[in-house]
């Protein structure tokens, strides 16, 4: 989970040449197959909205982080109309194509640009969600992430990395290896939540961690692995799981002054 400027700025480069050039996901791409994979990944990110419901803001203003194509923050306009939802991606390529899932899902967002998790064009203390589906682990500078977390939420707001994959740092190498070698494209990482946990602590920002080994969206193997994990909850904090974890940022609690550092 640790980079150098130089790997993040090559990692970068790569997430935003990858919507550039995708044949699927380009913006002149008009892909079925494109349309069904996000479809699954739908399912999967209702299922995390569901899971914590209670803390989801029907109205307000509230960003999707690592957006993509946005697909996911028109499921949440579509879900909650009074709500003022903007997408962001560190790729314009990626925001390009916004219009195409707007007309599939029939609703229209509130603004939506190109920016890196860490430079949210957002005023301080403005936003009551920030929300990121399955894409927190290509952050890279996930301290300066946090701290733009702890900047731009209002006292009292959330963040939610909905769908993460993580392991303890005994088996960090092995899942990002294995990652990898499923999507060879876009550089993949894997959250160490002990990690996470200490930035966000160093960032001002409370944080739970729902384990949620879900069965939607999984190929035969992982399905099989990630059911008998649900049976047994508490390997889930030993053994590589999907997690979603809850950020908030208190309501009269003042960050002390972050060390320097790309963490």
């Amino acid at each position: 989970m640790q980079y150098n400027d130089t790997e993040i700025a090559s990692k970068q480069k790569l997430e935003v040449e990858f919507w550039r050039d995708s044949r699927h996901e380009s913006p002149e791409a008009d892909s079925v197959l494109n349309l069904l994979k996000k479809s699954r990944e739908a399912l999967v990110f209702l299922e995390g909205l569901k899971r914590h419901k209670e803390i989801i803001p029907k109205t307000g203003k509230v960003l999707e982080l690592g957006a993509g194509q946005g697909w996911g923050a028109c499921v949440y306009k579509k879900l909650f109309p009074r709500a003022h939802v903007t997408a962001t991606d560190i790729s314009e390529y990626a925001v390009m194509s916004l219009p195409k899932w707007e007309r599939v899902f029939q609703v229209s967002l509130d603004n939506a640009y190109a920016c890196k998790s860490y430079e949210i064009k957002e005023a301080d203390a403005s936003l009551d969600l920030v929300f990121c589906f399955a894409s927190a682990h290509h952050f890279l500078a996930h301290k300066r992430t946090l701290e733009e977390l702890f900047r731009v939420l209002k006292p009292g707001g959330k963040g939610i990395y909905f769908y993460e994959p993580a392991a303890p740092k005994l088996f960090y190498r092995l899942v990002r290896r294995r990652m990898n070698r499923k999507r060879g494209n876009v550089p993949e990482d894997v959250l160490i939540v002990s990690e996470v946990a200490r930035l966000s602590r160093q960032a001002g920002l409370d944080l739970h961690v729902d384990y949620h080994p879900s069965l939607q969206n999984r190929d035969p193997l992982a399905t099989v692995y990630f059911y008998f994990l649900g049976l047994i909850p508490f390997l889930q904090t030993f053994l590589p799981c999907s997690v979603n974890l809850i950020f908030t940022k208190p309501g009269s609690v003042k960050r002390k002054k972050a060390s320097s550092g790309n963490r």
